[in-house]
């Protein structure tokens, strides 16, 4: 990696002491420099040493042609109440131009309980679908054409039902699983960390995320089937470099997993996706991007050792961060997702969900889901960023960020390897400390107004009232919500389904799975029979219980 030392110059030197003066320390504590200049060596080579794009190291891009070849995936997270509501939405957001969908499931599934399990009362459809059977992904799925539009499951602990249930719809409408294209996110590892959707412990976790992703590898050759989460870190309170570090630190221990189970590496490494936050610091965010993908490229070739320059290319999906969303003056959020989306641009993410301005105050209204999606649309058709490709390489600052992002994620990554691996860092409680103080230094930043977030402890002046609810006659933001009667009626439903079902081909197809994975059996075809034979997500589950136990968080941090 290139050095980036500025010349020394008098002249600069008396400038930032006087520029030092006058602004004093902020919240960085002075880490980023005023200005950047150009490094010791020729002229340019900010440029030269970061080769093309599409080449390695990727920094500028993984395609040549980046957005003039082909724009990023606009996608939009949407999920809630029943399948029936959801639906609806998808076929909304589809007409509207949305290209690929991303499903947002409720809290039971994403745990393993059935709606009317009595843990899922309350909680039924309020995060996102709900989903207990083969029945719920019908409906979820009807009318939508799964040869066209890819789709893309946030889904982690229950990963290889869900992954199922969209195969046995799939090809139940003519699509075979060869030909279904998409994502599931299947990133267990970031649930301990900062998420907490987590079932079982590391261990057993870890042997069926390698499951799904053995059986992807060799059955569904355009499905992404894990995408490695640095999101839900950074919305915990991670700092740019951590979200690098600790995502790619998780993204190793599935790939040295998965090579234990014998796949080959060029084999299954080009469809291993990540997953990144687009937050407010626009210089630093587009940094990242380019950081976390030289550094990524440089960990494929040189460390775990892939042949094939697929294998080295980092791809990316990107949301803007949900915590940068604030109630008061709601309306200021669609200039923060604005420029959010327009960091991860050009920043080059091959798929961005922009969030809605309503989502500080409860589930995206249709019409803010598609001022939303607009906002992309706005992006790619009026911005004039996608006419060329890494617009900003070049800037000393974007290039003395991106040098320092890698550098320190590189630190991160020999003190993880030192403590043994990733899965060994989350069980001692490492990454869950250092975004912890992170965090705790952000929020006493905040409450001293030394961080400043307008609205909320600053510019307060003017603060419109909003609503929590749609039906109010008082004037603001209505805000989607999930009615008792809504649950009632999903509930109901499961419960039909379990009383119009074969109940014995249902128990032995449980058993089979109980047995094969005491065996040590990839469970994924055992999975999509259950689910054939009228199981649920929640029996599978408690299946699983069974077999391995439910992890107990650790409070080493």
């Amino acid at each position: 990696m290139a050095s980036r030392r500025v010349r020394p110059d008098p002249a600069r030197a008396d400038w930032e002491r006087t520029a030092r003066a006058a602004i004093g320390d902020r919240v960085d504590g002075g880490a980023v420099p005023l200005l950047v200049g150009p490094p010791d060596d020729v002229e340019g080579a900010a440029l030269v040493d970061q080769g093309f794009p599409g080449e390695f190291p990727y920094t500028r891009g993984i395609y040549p042609t980046m957005y003039r070849g082909r724009l990023w995936t606009f996608r939009q997270y949407s999920g809630f109440a029943s399948a029936v509501e959801t639906n609806k939405r998808y076929r909304y957001l589809i007409r509207s131009g949305q290209t690929g969908l991303s499903v947002a499931f409720d809290l039971p599934t994403q745990i393993g309980f059935d709606s009317d399990h009595p843990r899922a009362l309350g909680e039924v459809g309020r995060s996102g679908v709900a989903i207990s059977d083969l029945g719920d992904m019908r409906t979820l799925f009807g009318g939508i054409p799964l040869d066209q539009a890819t789709v893309s499951m946030t889904i982690n602990a229950t990963a290889p039902i869900l992954t199922a249930l969209l195969v046995a719809v799939g090809e139940e409408n003519g699509v075979p699983r060869a030909q279904l294209a998409g994502t599931v996110q299947n990133d267990i590892l970031k649930e301990y960390v900062a998420r907490g959707t987590y079932i079982y412990p590391p261990g057993p976790s870890l042997r069926l995320t390698v499951d799904l992703i053995e059986f992807a590898t060799r059955e569904m050759p355009k499905w992404n089937y894990i995408s490695v989460s640095g999101y839900h870190m950074r919305e915990a309170g991670a700092t740019a470099t951590q979200e690098v570090a600790f995502t790619i630190a998780n993204a190793l221990a599935y790939v040295r997993a998965v090579q234990a189970r014998g796949l080959d590496l060029d084999e299954f490494l080009p469809r291993l996706s990540f997953f990144f936050s687009s937050d407010r610091n626009f210089l630093e965010e587009i940094a990242k991007f380019r950081a976390a993908r030289r550094l990524w490229a440089h960990l494929a070739k040189e460390e775990l050792g892939a042949k094939e320059p697929r294998s080295w290319q980092m791809r990316f999906h990107t949301q803007t961060a949900g915590s940068s969303l604030t109630a008061q003056q709601p309306e200021l959020n669609v200039v923060r997702t604005t420029l959010e989306a327009l960091a991860a641009v050009l920043g080059g993410t091959q798929s961005l969900h922009t969030n809605a301005l309503d989502e500080a105050l409860g589930l995206p209204t249709a019409r803010a889901a598609r001022l939303a999606l607009r906002t992309q649309q706005l992006l790619a058709e009026e911005s004039g960023v996608v006419s060329t490709v890494d617009p900003l390489a070049g800037s000393y600052e974007i290039e003395w960020l991106t040098d320092r992002i890698e550098t320190d994620a590189r630190k991160y990554l020999d003190q993880i390897a030192e403590m043994g691996g990733a899965q060994v860092a989350v069980e001692k409680g490492f990454f869950q400390g250092e975004i912890s103080r992170e965090a705790y230094r952000v929020a006493r930043a905040r409450e001293a107004r030394q961080e400043k977030v307008v609205g909320v402890n600053a510019y307060l002046e003017g603060n419109p009232r909003f609503s929590l609810f749609p039906d109010s006659r008082k004037r603001g933001t209505p805000v989607l919500r999930i009615t008792p009667e809504q649950e009632a009626r999903q509930v109901a439903r499961v419960r039909r389904w379990r009383r119009q079902r074969d109940e014995t081909r249902a128990r032995e197809a449980l058993d089979a799975l109980r047995v094969g994975t005491a065996n040590g059996q990839n469970v994924m075809p055992l999975v999509l029979a259950a689910l054939l034979k009228g199981s649920t997500l929640g029996e599978i589950s408690d299946v699983w219980r069974e077999l391995f136990g439910e992890h107990r968080p650790s409070r080493a941090f």
